[in-house]
C-alpha cells in the first residue's frame, strides 16, 4: 500500500494505492453505491465505501474517486478543502 498526501491550491489530496487485483469497469462504476458488494451473501454489507463517499462529499465538501484496472491495482483519491490556516474543514465549518 502506498499513501500520498499533498496540497493542491486550497485542497488537501490524499491517495491510497494498492497492487491488488484491481477492478473491472462495471465494479468501479458501482463501488460507491450503498449496499454494493462483490463478496458472497453474508460476508459484506457494501456500506464501507458508500459511507466514506457520504462523509467526504457531504460532511467535508470534498470529492473521492477511484482509478483501477484489472491486474493493476487501485488508487483512491480523496480531495478535501483546506481552511485559510491550511487545516482541513469539517462539517459546519
Amino acid at each position: 500500500i502506498v499513501l500520498r498526501l499533498r496540497r493542491e491550491g486550497d485542497m488537501a489530496v490524499i491517495q491510497v494505492e494498492d497492487n491488488g487485483p484491481g477492478m473491472e469497469e462495471r465494479v468501479r462504476n458501482k463501488v460507491f453505491e450503498p449496499f454494493y458488494t462483490t463478496k458472497p451473501p453474508g460476508e459484506g454489507t457494501g456500506l464501507g465505501l458508500s459511507v466514506s463517499y457520504f462523509i467526504v462529499t457531504s460532511a467535508h465538501r470534498g470529492s473521492i474517486y477511484v482509478e483501477s484496472e484489472p491486474g493493476k491495482g487501485s488508487c483512491f483519491t480523496v480531495r478535501l478543502p483546506l481552511g485559510k490556516s491550511g487545516v482541513m474543514l469539517g462539517a459546519g465549518a
